[in-house]
């Protein structure tokens, strides 16, 4: 996929709209060769997609030795929208906290007090740093189901149409 065809994708304002949303699930490939998807926070900072983890992470490791990772940001609603992504993980270990994980995001609700309980954790938990994971798309879809459905499903209604034709 070409970098303008991945952009104008992202640019979309359904995929800004996901973007902006708190929680991916990240894929990569385990160490012992398995595939594992997890829940993670992230940052879309308008060309990268940053998550935040422990220096301890076991994903890093597997990170290390394959940085091909895929992403999917979606909604709980019907019909659902969702934005897949696949990109190459850069490991960025960083002393502190990172600014991203600190950020304040739209879609997750903490009170005031229950932030400053959570960021007083955090620093507690991480005083010795913590690993960015940056991820530059290399390549995204977005599906609404509306105006864009999985490969698959294209498929099929090409087909059936082809049945309506004969």
């Amino acid at each position: 996929m070409e970098a303008n065809e991945i952009t104008e994708v992202l640019n979309r304002p359904l995929s800004q709209d996901l973007l902006a949303r708190d929680v991916t699930r990240l894929a990569y490939v385990a160490e012992d060769g398995t595939p594992r998807n997890v829940p993670i926070a992230f940052t879309w900072n308008g060309s990268e997609i940053v998550l935040c983890t422990t220096k301890n992470a076991p994903k890093l490791a597997a990170l290390r030795a394959n940085p091909a990772v895929a992403l999917t940001i979606d909604t709980e609603v019907h019909p659902p929208r969702i934005l897949l992504i696949r990109g190459r993980a850069e490991l960025d270990f960083v002393d502190g906290i990172p600014d991203e994980y600190l950020q304040p995001t739209s879609s997750y609700e903490m009170t005031a007090e229950q932030r400053v309980e959570w960021e007083a954790e955090v620093r507690s938990l991480y005083h010795d740093g913590m690993v960015r994971i940056v991820v530059t798309p290399t390549w995204a879809k977005l599906i609404d189901f509306e105006t864009t459905l999985p490969s698959a499903v294209e498929e099929l209604v090409r087909q059936r149409e082809e049945r309506q034709r004969a």
